[in-house]
């Protein structure tokens, strides 16, 4: 069988242990679509709305940015155009870049928190692993239990975080 189509075929069912047997064999994750443009399993994952098989073939390689990001073929705009908000969320972590005026169907308040989300844990492009050396250091909390915390105090504290880290 094709490893081409046995990846696709893994990404369309959405097991993630398909997808990482098939790259494992050695398939690249930068397959052409039909015009010749690379990133097909990774536009397939975003517009099918898996998050993690997304994380999976951007950490093995494949590009979360096209040259426009507003092509209808780049992940991000796969993923807009199928409702796929937690994966926008994913590929704004990893770094993708939000062309000017672009709908992503999420709020400006997600799309900074993704943001600062990519900078605190490690986005893997070299854009924003630039930034997060100059990011500040946040002390990370751990809670067992909840009951009684003013969750509001820590988003506003989270949305302060990104706003300052935008303005650098």
């Amino acid at each position: 069988m094709n490893a081409a189509i046995d990846l696709l075929r893994a990404i369309r069912t959405g097991r993630l242990q398909d997808v990482r047997a098939v790259l494992d064999a050695g398939t690249s994750v930068e397959i052409d679509d039909g015009r010749g443009d690379p990133g097909l399993p990774l536009g397939v994952a975003c517009f099918m709305g898996y998050a993690d098989i997304v994380r999976e073939l951007v950490s093995r390689g494949a590009k979360v940015n096209l040259p426009d990001n507003s092509q209808a073929t780049s992940p991000l705009s796969m993923a807009v155009r199928g409702s796929r908000n937690e994966v926008v969320k994913v590929l704004i972590e990893l770094g993708a870049d939000i062309p000017a005026g672009m709908k992503t169907g999420l709020t400006e308040q997600e799309i900074m928190i993704a943001r600062w989300k990519g900078q605190r844990y490690g986005a893997s492009t070299s854009a924003h692993a630039e930034r997060s050396a100059e990011a500040p250091l946040f002390e990370e909390i751990e809670m067992t239990r909840c009951y009684g915390t003013d969750t509001a105090v820590l988003d506003a504290d989270m949305i302060r975080a990104a706003r300052e880290m935008d303005k650098k």
